[in-house]
């Protein structure tokens, strides 16, 4: 797989944050070495956060967020800088850019601490220091978590990369997603239903990580519908090891499938990737006890076209409303929309999260716990209502001694 193919929600998130006109969208096109960003004199220039999945060396693959003005004015502006603060919650790391010629200013200071709060690793970008004189000191000193730059001159910005790629986060990622529950040469069967909300000629994303998760693992995925694994099993010449299925197919797989072939779905694979699968599974229990006026919120971290069947408007709500036999209101978001204020609702679900990075998806489920609402996800809910959550939480070894 090219860099350029790796998927946003792999990449490492940059946030570049700062004052209009401190030159915010002059270090992204100098870092990167194109005009990425619209540079202008008149302040303002970016109203709202624009991301830009690129390569950024030494670091490779990431997503470069150029954010509104942090003194931006008026009703339109406060809008404007609640998105930029937003931004942190999928920032990875983050670039406060200071003008040079300015100083610190209370806008710079009030964003730094959240930054610190969030425990997200920043550089202080000192900018426009060819303005200022590049032999005075300033702020930052050229050295712990601040640098002083000229985006116009291109003074320190490899440095500056240099910076950022130390930054990185040093986890990884690679076979996490299913990758360390196989052995080589194992063999799993991925069930992919293809209905009317499957796209055109493709894959959906949690699929295709998933069999090159297998492939990395040296494993064997053979790839079928539900309505022909029965026939499929029946053809293998060897036992499967695992049965992964999406998560509307959970009911019709789990009957079809032997019980001594371990079985799980795409979605709750990728609560215990990007999230916490166990805190996820403990928040399925609010299914039991939901009561009548109670409000569920459904949220998904991609936005598409909604179509007939749609499970999370449509296939959800109705298994929920059939299996509490309770009069419930369900409340929908998608992409970047996610309440601050979570206190209306009695229990989240969200989708896997395949578009989200892991920031972002922990960082939902923190709102969640902070405001102590359970919070659970599309398979493991769908598991719980069709009584088979505890086989589907068999391959993971953290739950061997619960189950």
């Amino acid at each position: 797989m090219s860099l350029n193919s790796v998927p946003s929600a792999q990449r490492v998130h940059i946030g570049i944050f700062g004052k209009r006109n401190a030159g915010k969208s002059s270090v992204i096109n100098a870092l990167t070495g194109q005009s990425l960003a619209i540079v202008s004199d008149v302040p303002g220039t970016t109203t709202d956060p624009v991301l830009k999945a690129m390569e950024l060396l030494p670091l490779g693959p990431v997503v470069m967020i150029d954010t509104p003005g942090l003194d931006d004015e008026g009703e339109l502006g406060e809008l404007r800088i609640q998105k930029a603060y937003q931004i942190l919650n999928k920032t990875d790391i983050a670039l406060l850019v200071i003008d040079a010629s300015v100083g610190v200013t209370e806008e710079d200071s009030a964003i730094l601490e959240r930054i610190r709060e969030k425990k997200i690793p920043y550089i202080v970008v000192e900018n426009k220091i060819d303005l200022t004189g590049e032999k005075e000191e300033g702020l930052a000193k050229d050295s712990g978590d601040s640098i002083r730059v000229s985006a116009r001159t291109g003074k320190n910005i490899y440095e500056l990369k240099e910076r950022i790629a130390r930054l990185a986060p040093q986890e990884d990622m690679t076979l996490k997603l299913v990758g360390n529950l196989l052995c080589p040469e194992d063999l799993i069967v991925l069930v992919v239903p293809i209905d009317l909300a499957a796209p055109k000629g493709r894959l959906i994303l949690p699929q295709q990580q998933t069999i090159r998760d297998i492939l990395e693992a040296g494993a064997v995925s053979v790839v079928t519908r539900e309505t022909e694994l029965k026939s499929t099993l029946a053809a293998l010449g060897k036992k499967p090891r695992m049965v992964i299925t999406d998560s509307q197919a959970f009911k019709k797989v789990s009957e079809v499938t032997p019980e001594d072939i371990l079985l799980t779905s795409f979605s709750i694979l990728f609560a215990r990737y990007k999230g916490d699968l166990m805190e996820t599974v403990q928040g399925a229990g609010k299914l039991r006890s939901l009561g009548n006026g109670d409000r569920v919120l459904i949220s998904e971290g991609c936005t598409h076209h909604r179509q007939c069947g749609d499970i999370g408007t449509e296939k959800l709500p109705q298994w929920i409303r059939n299996f509490t036999g309770k009069d419930l209101e369900f409340v929908f978001t998608s992409g970047t929309e996610f309440p601050q204020d979570l206190s209306p609702y009695s229990l989240i679900i969200h989708c896997g999260g395949c578009m989200l990075n892991e920031r972002e998806m922990k960082y939902r489920l923190g709102c969640a716990r902070d405001q102590k609402i359970p919070m659970t996800n599309y398979g493991i809910a769908i598991a719980c209502m069709n009584g088979i959550l505890t086989r589907a939480l068999q391959p993971f070894p953290e739950f061997q001694d619960i189950i």
